[in-house]
């Protein structure tokens, strides 16, 4: 049987469809180093109604070019976390998996994208890296945090449907980019993880929070254009998950929009 997200049962994009940035993780598998994306980012950019391009890596001085071919940007989770060198931390648990080499040019990336108005989707990881570069700080541990829960994943033991099943409720908060998209005002999302947002970056709003009061998605206001952060996993299963849909239709729309208005036919 084949699932409704696979690239086999996913509709053809049209001609003109907008070009997603997908930037890759860093990965040993075995003795060599390899850039993954997960399959299941690269399938919501296409139910998005975008063009996957994945990026494997860019010195920051190829930024510019890399934005200059693209109509959005779509930031993925990960099981490795951004370094909390970038929030002025020292590591908390050094068994746990970093990329510094992502963060070398995803933080900066995302500072050329918001200030430009490039459409930009940030997802766990994605969602926590947004914070970093724009100035915020995230919790290492939030389990360990005193009135927040444990939203770390279930046991490996479980199966991969029950990890990334609906764990627990989001708040949305009224009248913000959020609020618009969602047909109601509470919806079920899974928890995949174990850090945070502690300081909410400058220029941006709170979206949805979870019932310990942990931000669970946020919005950038201080950029021109659509950027909106979630902490939960929409692109798990997204073809048959309304409030995933939502979202990836809003970015998809945004991105045609930017290429609409930026990027003439052919380019």
């Amino acid at each position: 049987m084949v699932s409704p997200d696979t690239p086999s049962a996913l509709t053809p994009l049209p001609p003109n469809a907008p070009r997603v940035l997908v930037p890759a993780c860093n990965r040993m598998i075995g003795r060599h180093p390899f850039h993954i994306v997960g399959q299941k980012y690269v399938e919501a950019v296409r139910l998005a109604g975008a063009l996957p391009v994945v990026v494997p890596f860019a010195q920051p001085e190829e930024i510019d070019n890399w934005l200059a071919m693209a109509d959005g940007v779509l930031l993925t989770g990960s099981p490795s976390n951004v370094h909390p060198s970038h929030f002025d931390q020292d590591v908390h648990n050094p068994e746990l998996p970093l990329d510094p080499t992502r963060d070398q040019w995803t933080l900066p990336l995302i500072r050329r994208a918001v200030e430009m108005g490039l459409p930009l989707l940030g997802i766990c990881r994605g969602f926590q890296e947004t914070n970093v570069a724009l100035g915020g700080s995230l919790h290492q541990a939030v389990h360990e945090q005193p009135g927040l829960n444990d939203h770390r994943a279930m046991s490996d033991e479980n199966p991969i449907e029950v990890q990334y099943g609906p764990v627990h409720p989001i708040h949305v908060q009224p009248g913000g980019l959020l609020d618009k998209l969602l047909p109601a005002a509470d919806a079920q999302v899974n928890s995949l993880h174990g850090q945070g947002v502690a300081r909410l970056a400058d220029g941006t709003r709170i979206e949805a929070t979870a019932p310990d009061g942990l931000v669970e998605a946020f919005s950038v206001t201080k950029g021109p254009g659509f950027a909106l952060c979630v902490q939960w996993h929409p692109e798990w299963q997204a073809a048959t998950n309304p409030v995933s849909m939502a979202i990836l239709r809003a970015f998809g729309a945004a991105c045609q929009a930017w290429r609409d208005t930026h990027r003439p036919p052919g380019r």
